[in-house]
C-alpha cells in the first residue's frame, strides 16, 4: 500500500490529466476515427471527425445517462452512435423524425409524402469509384442538403423502402453512400438514447490507400 501511494504522489499530476481526459472525451467532445465508407462522400475513409457531445445533453461520463436536455437531433445532421442493434458506434445522417412518414423508391427519397430533389454533383478522390464506378447527386429537402453516392452497376437492394412512420423517442438514420450502408433501412429505427453527439468538423484525415499520408485538404473541413 505506501509504494502505491508513492507511486501516486509522484503521479499525480498525470492521473489527474488523464482522469479529466477521460471526463471530456466521454462527456464533452471527442473524435472519431471512420473506417468504412458508409457516409462518403461527405465523410471519406480515413477522416477523424470532431464529435461534439453537448449538442443534445449534458451525460455522466461514461454512461449514456442524460443529465441535462439541451435539444434533439435536426434532420439533415450528422450524427454519432452506440448502436445496440448493430454492437458497435455508428456515423449516420438524421432522415426521419419521430412522427414522420419515410419511403424511398429507386433510391429518390420520400420524407411526409413529398419527395426530395436532386442535383447532379461531382466528386473526385473516392478509392471506392475504382472497383464500383458511382454517380454523385446533391439532396434537398427542406433546410436539408447534401450529397450522396449511388453505385452505377450495384444498386442496393434498399434502394426501394417503406413507406414507415418512425416512432416516438426513435429516428430513421441513412448513410450518404446509399448503396454501401447498413443504417435503418436494414438494422430497423434508433433510439434517441442511443445517439451520443453530433459530427461537425474533420479533424484530421490519413490516407489508407496511400501509406496513410495525411489528406491536407481535410484538416479542419466541415460536414455538411
Amino acid at each position: 500500500m505506501r509504494a502505491i501511494a508513492k507511486f501516486l504522489a509522484r503521479n499525480k499530476g498525470f492521473i489527474t490529466f488523464m482522469l479529466c481526459m477521460i471526463v471530456f472525451r466521454s462527456a464533452v467532445a471527442d473524435w472519431n476515427v471512420v473506417p468504412t465508407g458508409s457516409m462518403q462522400p461527405t465523410i471519406k475513409i480515413g477522416d477523424r471527425i470532431l464529435v461534439d457531445k453537448l449538442a443534445y445533453d449534458v451525460r455522466v461520463p461514461l454512461t449514456h445517462i442524460s443529465l441535462l436536455h439541451l435539444a434533439d437531433p435536426q434532420r439533415g445532421d450528422i450524427v454519432v452512435l452506440d448502436s445496440h442493434a448493430a454492437h458497435e458506434r455508428l456515423v449516420k445522417r438524421v432522415i426521419g423524425l419521430p412522427g414522420d412518414q419515410v419511403a424511398m423508391r429507386g433510391n429518390v427519397l420520400f420524407i411526409n409524402g413529398h419527395a426530395a430533389s436532386y442535383t447532379a454533383g461531382n466528386y473526385n478522390g473516392i478509392h471506392d469509384d475504382l472497383r464500383d464506378p458511382a454517380h454523385y447527386d446533391i439532396e434537398r429537402y427542406g433546410a436539408m442538403r447534401h450529397a450522396i453516392r449511388l453505385s452505377d452497376y450495384r444498386p442496393s437492394p434498399a434502394s426501394n423502402f417503406g413507406p414507415v412512420r418512425v416512432p416516438p423517442g426513435q429516428y430513421l438514420l441513412l448513410g450518404d453512400d446509399r448503396d454501401n450502408s447498413e443504417d435503418s433501412r436494414y438494422l430497423g429505427f434508433f433510439p434517441r438514447h442511443e445517439i451520443v453527439g453530433r459530427a461537425h468538423h474533420v479533424v484530421a484525415s490519413l490516407d489508407p490507400q496511400h501509406h496513410y499520408l495525411p489528406r491536407s485538404d481535410r484538416f479542419g473541413a466541415a460536414l455538411d
